[in-house]
C-alpha cells in the first residue's frame, strides 16, 4: 500500500509510540460477497463441522468476525433493499411486493425508488468503478435492474433460482447481461464458476482505478446446485456441495487481488443476506429460528470484513451491527458524501478498525416480517412482541393471542430464546414499549403508516424477462 511521505515523516520524528495504522492515499477497493440463505453456524470459523471453508476460514483469520451481525430482515428482497439503501425495507417501501408476496415476484411491478441513493452510486460520485454479478432481487423490469441504481456492469438473475413457476407465468429464469437476458432458462449448475470469472474479469480490467465488486450468489438459495467440480464431494450433500463451491469462488477471488497486488488496499466483505432455512444441510446453529423468522436464526448472520493493515487480523467484533450500515460505512471509506434522505445504518469504520472507543450506534434493532413488526432488541435484551396473527412455522417465540405482555429474553445467556424473563424486569418492559411507540409511528406496523415512510417506485405495467432472437 502507498503511504504519503508526509505521514511517513511526522511518524518518524514524533517522540510519542505510533498506533499500528496505514493511512491510504487512495480510498479502498471493495468487494462485498453476499450469499444467499447462508446460515450464521454453515462455516467452519462459525463452528460447522459439516462443511470445508478453507478460504473463508482464512479471510476471518485474517480480518475480523462479527458475533451479532443482523439483517434487516429474514427473506431476501427487504435485506438487499436495505443493503442498497441503508434503510430498513419498510422505510424505503421494499418490505414486500406490491402484491402482498413477501419478496419481489417474476413480472413485478416494484423496484427500488430511483431518488434513493444506492451504495453504488454513493461510490461512483467518488470515481468507483462498479459490478454487480448474481442475484438482484430488486426488481426485473429495464427501470429497476442494477444499471438503473449506480452498477457499470451488471451479469445475473435477476430473481430467485426458484421463480419460474409455468403456472403463475413466470418466464424460464433469465441470466442477464446489462439489461437483457442471454439465457434461458440459466444453467444452475454453473452460475457460481461464471460469476467468479466475471468478478476476476472486472477486477483486472479497472485494477488501476478504485472499484466495487457487489456478488450476490445465487446459493445455497434453494434449488441446490453446484458443478461437476464440486457436486457430490462435500459430506453434506448438495447444500455442502454448493456452500464449498462459494469457499472456492472466494478463494479465487482472494488469489486474483494477490497477484494483482491490490490485496492491502481492498476491503472484503462475506456475509449473507438472512439466515438458512435450516432443512437440506443448512445451520444457524446456536440459534434458534430459521429463514422468515424473526427468531436469531432468522436475522443474525455472519459476517467477515478483512482490509490488511487496517483491520486488525484474528479479530472479532461483538458489538450490534447491521447490513444497513453497509452504505454510510463504505461513504465513510470512500470519502463520498452521505444520502440526504434518512438512513437507518451507521458509519462502522470505527469498530471494523478496533478504536477502543467505538461502540454500537443502536438504541434499538427492529426486527420486521414483512409489514409486521415482531421484536426488537435493546442492548442485550429482546423482546418479542404480542402478536395476535402469526404463523406457526415462522416463530417459536410463541408469543400470539390479545393480551399477551410479550416475551422478554436475554440474548448474552440465551441464545436459544427460551426463558422468558418479562415478569421479573418491568423496567424494561416498559423502555421496550415505548421503543415499539417510535417504530410504529416513524416506521409504520402492519397497515398503520409511519410517518417517515418512502415509496418504493411501483410502474404502471410490467412484461416478462424473456430471452430475445
Amino acid at each position: 500500500m502507498k503511504i504519503t511521505l508526509l505521514i511517513v515523516l511526522l511518524l518518524a520524528l514524533s517522540p510519542f509510540p505510533t498506533p499500528c495504522v496505514v493511512v491510504a492515499e487512495t480510498p479502498p477497493n471493495i468487494v462485498l460477497i453476499f450469499c444467499d440463505d447462508l446460515g450464521y453456524g454453515d462455516l467452519g470459523c462459525y463452528g460447522s463441522t459439516k462443511n470445508r471453508t478453507p478460504h473463508i476460514d482464512q479471510l476471518a483469520s485474517d480480518g475480523m468476525k462479527f458475533t451479532d451481525f443482523y439483517s434487516s430482515s429474514p427473506v431476501c428482497t427487504p435485506s438487499r433493499a436495505s443493503l442498497m439503501t441503508g434503510c430498513y425495507p419498510r422505510r424505503v417501501g421494499m418490505h414486500e411486493d406490491f402484491t402482498g408476496h413477501w419478496v419481489l415476484i417474476p413480472r413485478s411491478r416494484r423496484g427500488l425508488n430511483p431518488e434513493e441513493v444506492t451504495v453504488a452510486e454513493a461510490l461512483k460520485s467518488k470515481g468507483y468503478s462498479t459490478a454487480c454479478v448474481g442475484k438482484w432481487h430488486l426488481g426485473d423490469q429495464p427501470e429497476h435492474l442494477p444499471t438503473q441504481h449506480g452498477f457499470d456492469h451488471y451479469y445475473g438473475i435477476p430473481y430467485s433460482n426458484d421463480m419460474q413457476s409455468a403456472r403463475r407465468g413466470d418466464p424460464p429464469l433469465p441470466l442477464v447481461k446489462q439489461n437483457s437476458v442471454i439465457e434461458a432458462p440459466a444453467d444452475q449448475a454453473t452460475l457460481t464458476k461464471r460469476y467468479t470469472r466475471q468478478v476476476i474479469s472486472f477486477i483486472e480490467d479497472n485494477k488501476a482505478k478504485p472499484f466495487f465488486v457487489y456478488l450476490p450468489h445465487t446459493f445455497p438459495h434453494l434449488p441446490l446446485f453446484a458443478s461437476t467440480d464440486f457436486r457430490g464431494k462435500s459430506a453434506n450433500g448438495r447444500y455442502g456441495d454448493s456452500v464449498e463451491e462459494i469457499d472456492w469462488s472466494t478463494g479465487q477471488i482472494l488469489a486474483c487481488l494477490d497477484r494483482l497486488r491490490l490485496t492491502e488496499n481492498t476491503l472484503v466483505i462475506f456475509t449473507s443476506d438472512n439466515g438458512s432455512n435450516g432443512r437440506n444441510g443448512g445451520s444457524n446453529q446456536p440459534l434458534s429460528g430459521a429463514k422468515g423468522s424473526t427468531m436469531e436464526g432468522g436475522m443474525r448472520v455472519p459476517m467477515i470484513a478483512r482490509w490488511p493493515g487496517r483491520i486488525a487480523a484474528g479479530s472479532k467484533c461483538s458489538d450490534l451491527a447491521t447490513m444497513m450500515d453497509i452504505l454510510p460505512t463504505f461513504c465513510s471509506l470512500a470519502g463520498a458524501s452521505l444520502p440526504s434522505m434518512k438512513l437507518d445504518g451507521f458509519d462502522i469504520s470505527g469498530l471494523l478498525f478496533g478504536n477502543k472507543d467505538s461502540r454500537s450506534q443502536y438504541k434499538a434493532l427492529y426486527y420486521y416480517r414483512r409489514r409486521q413488526l415482531q421484536a426488537i432488541r435493546n442492548g442485550n435484551w429482546k423482546y418479542h412482541l404480542p402478536l395476535e396473527m402469526t404463523h406457526p412455522n415462522w416463530t417459536s417465540a410463541e408469543q400470539t393471542g390479545a393480551g399477551r405482555v410479550g416475551k422478554l429474553v436475554n440474548l448474552k445467556n440465551d441464545l436459544k430464546e427460551r426463558t422468558d424473563v418479562a415478569d421479573a424486569n418491568p423496567d424494561v418492559l416498559q423502555r421496550m414499549e415505548e421503543l415499539q411507540k417510535a417504530a410504529v409511528a416513524t416506521l409504520g406496523n402492519d397497515h398503520i403508516q409511519g410517518s417517515e415512510q418512502r415509496a418504493a417506485r411501483t410502474l404502471d405495467s410490467s412484461k416478462p424477462m424473456t430471452l430475445t432472437k
